[in-house]
């Protein structure tokens, strides 16, 4: 089992939809913009569970604004394919560029580095910024 969360509350406008993506990139550690039936976000939910570490999910096809919301991830990234996987507040791309940089060694260091301003949010959701091995 993932080591996540899910929200499904956000306002209607574009622009709203922007700053809410801004907003859980900001106050989450690891953000992972899915879709449930998604192979390529499985494969990335999949990585970060493996490795242990704290993620949030937004599961576009669940939520309410997730047209919206998709449209804003590609005003924010330049793409709209999901997922779109966020770590300390960068886009590092999609399910394979997740599990490429696990595989060269270099997706922990980038957990590793997240800010503290992620761990002292207190409000619902994941994203603590804290990193445990499943070693």
């Amino acid at each position: 089992m993932g080591n996540y969360t899910s929200s499904s509350t956000t306002g209607g406008s574009g622009t709203s939809c922007v700053q809410y993506v801004q907003e859980v990139v900001s106050q989450n550690c690891v953000v992972i913009f899915s879709k449930t039936t998604c192979p390529y976000c499985k494969m990335a939910k999949n990585v970060f569970s493996e490795i242990g570490a704290t993620y949030k999910v937004i599961e576009l096809d669940e939520h309410s604004d997730g047209r919206r919301l998709q449209e804003a991830l590609a005003q924010v990234t330049g793409a709209r394919t999901v997922p779109r996987v966020f770590i300390n507040g960068n886009c590092i791309g999609g399910g394979s560029d997740t599990k490429q940089l696990h595989q060269q060694g270099k997706l922990v260091p980038l957990i590793e580095q997240c800010a503290p301003c992620c761990a002292a949010t207190g409000s619902e959701g994941s994203g603590s910024g804290r990193f445990e091995s499943a070693k």
